[in-house]
């Protein structure tokens, strides 16, 4: 199906929750995240975008897993490189109502529509497959699209 036009920011990259717990994990199953933060980081001239939605879960997620220092120290480090946007009783209202398969994935496409991102990288990209408007990309292959 090919997307309608919308007015999207080329500039702006929107981050999912998995990609950020994938690349601070420290688990090297998740390498491929963790070179994508990386290259991502390395980037000018781009605005990256995350959640609170997303902080929130990385910091439930790390919680048995890591010191709280650590997860201070990235948490800080997140809120330094991305713009973090907050969501709204009407961004979740707006998110029950888009057609994705997954409810949590809909919040966050519809704070990336708020920002205008072209781009969401994810690892559940089929869970964005019937969102309109963002393309949806894997860490793997952010260096194509992100250019």
């Amino acid at each position: 199906m090919t997307k309608p036009s919308r007015a999207v920011n080329p500039n702006h990259i929107f981050v999912d929750t998995n990609v950020l717990i994938g690349g601070y994990s420290g688990d090297p199953r998740f390498q491929k995240d963790a070179a994508c933060l990386h290259y991502l980081y390395s980037l000018t001239g781009k605005k990256l975008y995350i959640s609170t939605l997303s902080l929130a879960q990385l910091i439930s997620t790390f919680q048995k897993k890591k010191s709280n220092d650590e997860i201070r120290r990235i948490v800080r480090e997140l809120r330094h490189r991305f713009n973090v946007i907050s969501f709204t009783a009407n961004d979740i209202d707006e998110a029950l109502n888009e057609t994705g398969a997954d409810i949590e994935d809909n919040v966050q496409y519809v704070l990336a529509m708020k920002q205008k991102c072209r781009i969401i990288i994810t690892n559940n990209y089929k869970d964005y497959r019937l969102l309109l408007w963002i393309e949806a990309t894997s860490p793997e292959k952010v260096r194509i699209i992100a250019k």
